[in-house]
């Protein structure tokens, strides 16, 4: 059984950064495609970033949604299973809660929140003024 565990939320100031983490169980991690995606109160899980081909591979793309372009980088270290998302310079408009979400092959659209199987707990971030 797989399972998510995120860790690295919480509370920082405008501007500030904070690092998120996603371990994943498992021995088959290398081969999940990774996403993370955010959820505002009364709204839907809203696609974050992807990272669609293993870190080992120097052909590895990253995707964005235009809101967190230049300010957030989506990594993973197979070696670790572990999927990171670094976030800098942060606003008061990224607090939500941050879901880590793994798709196994064939993948399914990195941008639907219905497309991957398997999901982290979630992780507060709050972006104080």
């Amino acid at each position: 059984q797989v399972q998510l565990i995120e860790s690295g939320g919480g509370l920082v100031q405008a501007g500030g950064s904070l690092r998120l983490s996603c371990a994943v169980s498992g021995r088959t991690f290398s081969t999940y495609q990774m996403g993370w995606f955010r959820q505002f109160p009364g709204k839907e899980r809203e696609f974050v970033a992807v990272l669609v081909v293993p870190v080992q591979w120097s052909g590895g793309n990253t995707y964005y949604a235009d809101s967190v372009k230049g300010r957030f980088t989506i990594s993973r270290d197979n070696a670790k299973n572990t999927v990171y998302l670094q976030m800098n310079s942060l606003k008061p408009e990224d607090t939500a809660v941050y879901y880590c979400a793994a798709d196994k092959p064939p993948f399914s659209d990195y941008k639907r929140n219905d497309g991957y199987d398997y999901w982290g707990q979630g992780t507060q971030v709050t972006v104080s003024s």
